[in-house]
């Protein structure tokens, strides 16, 4: 699918801003979090922490203020020791990524984001699952699979679409935009798929599948696709940038 428009007067102003990548401040990190609140509305390891034994007396409204305050603490700590991309009006498609070297682990990021609050806002059983399976996973995984490369590999730890965003091409160039720089200086990226439509299209980008991962916590295995983009060499024809249309990803990367 082309991004091109099909009108033949040239776009406005507005609607070239709309078309361009940019990164967002923490100004606007609040909206950036609500795209990805919608994008992850019914995503399963977005859910894994709200949906447990232990809030099924909370109303739809308290899981959904959960979720978005979840995604809004992320987006900030981002905004402050990573790389937050936007593409598409009102903030149609975001990417949170971060950069070789970076981290948010640190107690003043936790802090300025607001991530310390979630040990309070979240329930027990949800506060046990982010803190003691989650996040000792992923990083365990992700040390495992990079070895010697994790401090120095771009990681795309979100990317998602509104719902009426979707099939313009943005999630591409999100991507495009992060691995033609990993390209240029010989990095690898790397991502967690938690969405089982989206592998395939990531192939598309040069990503391959290491290994799968599961949440067990649960009333079931929440299954999530290690991924793995190896730099492409200049003049190589592999998975050449613009050449893959457009695709809907939200994923939990």
């Amino acid at each position: 699918m082309s991004e091109a428009s099909s009108s033949s007067s040239a776009p406005s102003n507005g609607a070239l801003s709309f078309q361009a990548v940019r990164e967002i401040p923490i100004a606007e990190s609040d909206e950036a979090a609500e795209c990805l609140a919608h994008a992850f509305a019914v995503d399963e390891v977005a859910m894994y922490f709200i949906e447990t034994d232990d809030t099924v007396n909370w109303s739809a409204q308290e899981k959904w203020d959960m979720h978005v305050r979840i995604m809004r603490s992320i987006v900030k700590a981002h905004c402050l020791k990573g790389l937050v991309l936007t593409v598409g009006p009102n903030y149609g498609c975001v990417a949170l990524w971060m950069p070789p070297g970076k981290n948010m682990d640190d107690t003043l990021t936790m802090f300025r984001s607001n991530m310390w609050r979630l040990n309070h806002k979240l329930s027990q059983e949800g506060r046990n699952r982010f803190k003691e399976e989650f996040l000792p996973l992923l990083h365990k995984t992700k040390t495992e699979v990079l070895g010697d490369l994790d401090n120095d590999s771009w990681y795309l730890v979100y990317i998602g679409t509104k719902p009426e965003a979707r099939g313009k091409g943005y999630a591409r160039r999100l991507i495009e935009h992060v691995t033609t720089q990993a390209d240029e200086h010989g990095r690898v990226c790397y991502l967690e798929s938690s969405n089982g439509n989206n592998p395939p299209i990531y192939r598309k980008y040069g990503f391959e599948t290491i290994k799968t991962i599961y949440l067990t916590q649960g009333p079931k295995p929440v299954e999530m696709e290690i991924m793995v983009r190896q730099p492409v060499p200049r003049n190589s024809s592999q998975n050449p940038p613009g050449n893959h249309g457009s695709a809907q990803i939200d994923n939990r990367s």
